[in-house]
């Protein structure tokens, strides 16, 4: 099969012939249809994901078809529509017991710990805990570009927010994440402010409901300004892109008592940061929240706002590309401003 080979890191992905994924016992192989373009596939191709070992395959936003299940697996069948989160839980240990799949013990993580799907198939295992059947209302370039993104903000703000109708929502980064965070906001009846230095991407910011959006180049007090459009602060802030200013300027932007989601991977220089602990955290009295992941017992309630024709998916996308142009979309990720929108490869 053919499949996009990261053999060096920061280097092109080769298309190459890779021999074929053999089906674990618990799980499946799927046929590729679809395959989102994430910025964790960006930290993973930069080297900076020690999970990463070489040669390898990138990719954890997949959609596809079922064409192989192993003995072992009872819910999924040859022709079955399907995706699945990019953490795979055991369903065995503490956590996934507990009903935490994504802090699972022993998880197996798509594109990072094992093969991922910039590949023409791929191999799912345990897939009866993880993977999620596609409604045929939703095709399988909308539910890559769905991946992580927007199930991570899902989760963000449902779960790990407790988000309320007519709250204010700042979200730091107008990327994938970011953008599925606005528009999860609005369908949700919060009011968003998205914040990005992108023009275009603060212009799909507003296209998507973001009721204000403040570019954040130059000299500009980020929270300030959020203060100032969100009469006081936001009571949600969302940080998608995993860097150090946009932490403290979402700790900046939140009202007393306010939630602070930290969605974006810190890799590198970002992994540790300076906390404003007395004037922010307890002065504000704020909460921190991590997040990653949503697990496949969570897709139910997200699949049925985007059948029922409240999530647009399909407004998310920005470029589809084949897949010897995937090493292409990972380099247009370096630097600060991002393309606007997300790319996803259905073309293999």
């Amino acid at each position: 099969m053919r499949a996009a080979l990261m053999t060096r890191y920061r280097g092109p992905l080769d298309v190459e012939e890779v021999p074929e994924p053999a089906c674990p016992s618990d799980g499946v192989v799927i046929a590729v249809h679809a395959c989102g373009v994430c910025r964790s596939d960006h930290h993973a191709w930069a080297g900076v994901d020690p999970d990463v070992t070489l040669p390898h395959v990138l990719g954890h936003e997949c959609a596809g078809v079922v064409v192989e299940a192993g003995p072992e697996c009872r819910g999924f069948r040859p022709g079955d529509r399907v995706t699945a989160p990019f953490i795979l839980a055991c369903g065995h240990c503490r956590n996934c017991r507990s009903g935490q799949p994504t802090a699972c013990d022993a998880q197996a993580v798509i594109g990072f710990t094992i093969p991922g799907a910039f590949a023409e198939r791929l191999a799912l295992p345990t897939a009866d805990r993880n993977l999620v059947h596609l409604p045929d209302a939703v095709d399988f370039v909308h539910a890559a570009a769905m991946g992580c993104r927007v199930t991570t903000a899902w989760r963000g703000l449902v779960d790990r927010a407790a988000l309320r109708p007519g709250e204010w929502v700042a979200v730091h980064g107008a990327g994938g994440v970011g953008l599925s965070a606005v528009m999860i906001a609005r369908a949700l009846g919060a009011r968003v402010v998205a914040i990005d230095i992108s023009a275009d991407a603060l212009d799909r910011a507003r296209m998507l409901g973001a009721e204000a959006v403040i570019d954040a180049r130059g000299d500009c007090d980020v929270g300030s300004a959020v203060r100032d459009a969100t009469d006081g602060g936001a009571h949600v802030s969302i940080e998608a892109l995993g860097r150090a200013e946009t932490f403290a300027n979402s700790l900046k932007s939140l009202r007393k008592l306010g939630r602070h989601i930290q969605i974006g991977m810190p890799t590198g220089s970002h992994a540790t940061v300076d906390l404003p602990l007395l004037d922010l955290v307890y002065a504000r009295q704020l909460s921190l929240v991590g997040m990653r992941g949503l697990g496949a017992a969570g897709f139910a309630p997200l699949l049925g706002l985007v059948e029922a024709g409240q999530l647009n998916l399909g407004a998310l996308i920005g470029r589809r590309i084949g897949l010897d142009e995937a090493g292409a979309a990972l380099a247009a990720m370096d630097g600060t401003a991002q393309p606007a929108g997300v790319t996803v490869i259905d073309r293999f």
